[in-house]
């Protein structure tokens, strides 16, 4: 039997054949939660670079969320990171949500992004 950690990762693989195989150029959006933070990056794996990123480690955020592990931080970081991206010049993105389910903070993430003029 595989272990937990082993499980994760060909989940992720397997979430990340499929996003490669529709993306079309298109950077990902990548997404890491951990018990206690969200991690977020624009990547470009043509050229194998981040675009732009954001978590809830920032100082701009970190001083005016509660904590970092709940939906508004993760709302926070999902904004932020349009932002970023938008500056950049990025409107165009494919999500990817590695070994997590869209549910809770991960989804919540997305929409913050949504609205904050991504599109995917």
């Amino acid at each position: 039997m595989a272990s937990r950690k082993e499980a994760l990762a060909r989940r992720a693989n397997r979430v990340r054949r499929q996003i490669k195989a529709v993306a079309n150029g298109r950077p990902r959006l990548s997404v890491h939660r951990s018990s206690k933070n969200i991690y977020v990056q624009v990547i470009d794996d043509v050229a194998g670079k981040t675009l732009a990123s954001a978590s809830t480690l920032d100082a701009g955020l970190r001083s005016s969320l509660k904590t970092g592990a709940d939906v508004a931080a993760a709302a926070a970081v999902g904004k932020l990171v349009a932002e970023r991206a938008s500056k950049a010049g990025i409107k165009d993105v494919v999500f990817d949500r590695g070994a997590f389910i869209y549910h809770g903070r991960i989804k919540a993430v997305a929409e913050a992004a949504r609205e904050g003029g991504l599109n995917f």
